[in-house]
């Protein structure tokens, strides 16, 4: 498997400097800012390239694990939300919420509920982000 890559780029003091963030494929490349990250502002921040990220993986995750068990999803759709908050010494990352919704014909919600909790074990960036003090699943078969 290839090695991802992406960098960033900030110029001058935290508060009134600013950045860019792009992706290595070149599919994103974005302003960042004190404001977008810590107040409302224009641009992205990392917590939201982290929420894509889990997201992405998450829902990939969970379509794998219905698939391999003969339950072929129509659909998934996975919102994770980054909660990003002051902590004694500093900031961190203290909850993701994530909120799935699949399409799975013949499965019935008690089943779709045990593979997306399954899902969010099994999920590599779910894994990577272990450190996160809270992350939870809502999971709606729809």
């Amino acid at each position: 498997m290839p090695a991802r890559t992406s960098e960033a780029k900030w110029s001058g003091d935290l508060k009134q400097g600013s950045g860019t963030m792009k992706l290595g494929s070149g599919a994103y490349e974005g302003a960042y800012t004190f404001k977008s990250r810590m107040e409302t502002g224009t641009g992205t921040n990392p917590e939201e390239l982290i929420a894509a990220a889990h997201a992405g993986c998450y829902s990939m995750a969970l379509s794998a694990m219905l698939s391999g068990a003969g339950h072929v999803p129509t659909s998934v759709h996975t919102v994770a939300k980054v909660t990003f908050d002051p902590v004694p010494g500093g900031f961190a990352i203290t909850k993701i919420a994530l909120t799935t919704e699949g399409k799975v014909p013949g499965l019935d919600a008690a089943a779709f509920t045990k593979f997306a909790e399954d899902a969010k074990k099994g999920c590599p960036v779910s894994k990577a982000l272990a450190a996160v003090p809270e992350i939870t699943l809502e999971a709606k078969l729809v």
